[in-house]
């Protein structure tokens, strides 16, 4: 094996890493890697270890410092390296995690089960009148975050097809289709915003133009900037894996019974699925903006730092049987949404999206299965960000 082995590398099954990657786990838990550019970093792969990294002072957001590493060409515009929250330190990012965590948190989250739980039932009543065989891409798996976060935000569900596409593009896009795709998703968000400012909604942009831009405290191209993140993110995850969540579930039958046998234990089953699958293989991208000593190494200042949800996730040092899908384990513990300050704020809606989609789909469905081959299903992506393409379903 090379010094610093290639990453990312291509997938061959949509919830296991690439072989490659059994080898970085076991030359971890710290490493380097080469990237598409031929530039190296640091790869964190260790659990522990990266909880550790991912609290030190020294660990930067800041996208557009020289030493900062880009994963793929995607993610070189200027769009993707200024981005809110994403691409900032303390105390600025500290300022903008207060103003939003409120509109995030479990309790706020559990006032909206009711209503997600009658927007799944409708879809799936759909998947139902459809009758087989059904995509569940275009019936499910991309609508149902789409027009959650569009009624959270304040956001005109009449508008999904063009950010779900714009969104998919700037997430795994070439450098040129993400770009414009940014810019497009900017601009749009960028006009409804200004209709916010004048006539503010009851959804969450509505919100924060009455409770932070009318003060003061953020700007509009702040809001705007902030939109972007929360449209995206909420939006194209939560999507694939629910996808991937249905896939994985399927091809482990004996861990689908379970589920049939005590629908109670899906929220633990989540847990394992987010654990176990790895939509996104990274959870943070950073740089050193001081020397950091970790695990036997020093990554000097100025130096990029990767670390590996997927890896960390399946760290046998933490988890045992690390590699197996287990809905039933007590230590599906996992780093998916990161962790420390940059920790995902949407994580209570993803998680309760999931949990009502799968409770809906396979309660509804109890016969549900794959219309096609795994190794047939087109899912897009090289290693760092998956995503479903087509998920035709029988029953």
């Amino acid at each position: 094996m090379t010094e610093a082995p290639p990453y990312p590398q291509k997938r061959t099954c949509p919830y296991e890493p690439p072989a490659g990657y059994r080898e970085i786990g076991e030359r971890g838990p710290v490493l380097k890697v080469t990237l598409f550019d031929g530039r190296e970093a640091w790869m964190v792969t260790g659990y522990r270890e990266s909880r550790e990294i991912l609290t030190h002072p020294n660990l930067s957001s800041q996208r557009t410092h020289p030493g900062f590493p880009i994963v793929a060409p995607r993610f070189r515009s200027q769009i993707a390296r200024t981005l809110a929250l994403i691409a900032m330190d303390p105390p600025v990012h500290d300022v903008y995690r207060r103003y939003l965590n409120p509109h995030f948190s479990l309790k706020a989250v559990r006032r909206m089960r009711p209503e997600i739980e009658r927007i799944v039932a409708g879809f799936v009543d759909r998947i139902v009148e459809h009758g087989p065989p059904a995509d569940l891409v275009p019936l499910l798996a991309v609508p149902l975050p789409s027009l959650v976060i569009c009624r959270h935000l304040g956001v005109p569900y009449d508008d999904h097809d063009f950010f779900q596409d714009a969104s998919g593009k700037v997430m795994l896009g070439t450098e040129e289709e993400s770009a414009t795709a940014a810019q497009e998703l900017f601009d749009y968000i960028d006009r409804l915003v200004a209709e916010q400012i004048k006539n503010p909604s009851d959804g969450l942009l509505g919100t924060l133009v009455r409770e932070r831009v009318v003060t003061g405290d953020i700007g509009h191209d702040e809001l705007v900037s902030i939109a972007l993140v929360l449209l995206i993110a909420a939006h194209e995850t939560t999507s694939s894996s629910l996808a991937l969540g249905v896939i994985t579930l399927l091809e482990h039958p004996e861990q689908l019974a379970l589920l049939h046998e005590d629908p109670d234990r899906l929220p633990g089953a989540v847990e394992e699925l987010l654990r176990y699958i790895a939509t996104t293989d990274l959870v943070a991208t950073r740089v050193a903006k001081g020397d950091i000593e970790i695990a036997g190494h020093l990554i000097r200042e100025g130096e990029g730092v990767l670390v590996s949800g997927t890896l960390a996730n399946r760290d046998a040092a933490v988890h045992r049987r690390a590699d197996e899908l287990d809905l039933l384990r007590e230590d599906s513990h996992h780093l998916t949404f990161g962790f420390g300050i940059h920790q995902c704020l949407g994580q209570n809606l993803a998680r309760l999206e999931l949990e009502v989609a799968f409770k809906e789909l396979f309660g509804r469905l109890p016969g549900i299965r794959l219309a096609a081959p795994v190794a047939e299903l087109p899912i897009l992506g090289a290693g760092t960000v998956q995503r479903v393409l087509e998920l035709p379903v029988e029953w």
